[in-house]
């Protein structure tokens, strides 16, 4: 299957779910409850839309527990720029409808000192880590300026984790994916409760 039928088939399949934006609350926690997300000074995220994992809740919380919260910017090129968020009242809407920070743009190459990054899928391969995204090529342009020892999640619903999303050159594979099952680090799904188990 190539990348446009699979990401046709998970649009499809997302816009089936009953409450798309539901698993929200289990991948906030379970990312909340891990250290190296808690000791993230600066974290690189995203404001979700549609039927994607909602990241609103996760971002206000980082934001309150003390973190620095980035967000993306799209620019022209398709290229992300990107800004801080301050709270609720610091987002307003950008293009194809998407929510954007309205403080100073810092460039495209701010996500090189994000302690951690966040970023949108539709898929994840379960043995690469490859990331299907929605075609532009803005996260893979983005994921390449993260340093190699940065954790990179992907937010996905379940069943989302597949087999075979195909790989192209330019693709940047994620570290880690969160589920509202668990998170899955290439190799290894680390449970909430702490524990792992091969996937």
């Amino acid at each position: 299957m190539d990348k446009a039928e699979l990401r046709r088939k998970i649009v499809a399949a997302r816009e089936e779910l009953t409450d798309p934006r539901g698993p929200a609350t289990a991948i906030r926690e379970t990312l909340l409850d891990r250290p190296w997300v808690q000791m993230a000074g600066l974290v690189a995220c995203y404001w979700s839309m549609g039927t994607e994992p909602a990241t609103q809740g996760l971002i206000f919380a980082l934001w309150k527990h003390g973190a620095t919260v980035m967000l993306p910017v799209l620019r022209p090129d398709n290229d992300l720029d990107w800004a801080v968020y301050d709270g609720p009242d610091s987002v307003a809407p950008g293009p194809r409808g998407l929510m954007e920070p309205v403080d100073v743009r810092r460039g495209v190459d701010a996500i090189r000192t994000a302690a951690l990054v966040i970023v949108p899928a539709l898929a994840v391969d379960r043995s690469t880590g490859v990331r299907l995204g929605r075609g532009g090529g803005s996260y893979d342009r983005a994921l390449a300026r993260v340093g190699p020892n940065v954790p990179t999640v992907a937010l996905l619903h379940e069943g989302e984790l597949i087999d075979g999303v195909p790989a192209e050159p330019h693709d940047v594979p994620v570290s880690m994916a969160a589920l509202p099952s668990g998170i899955v680090t290439f190799g290894t799904t680390v449970r909430a409760g702490g524990g792992s188990e091969p996937v």
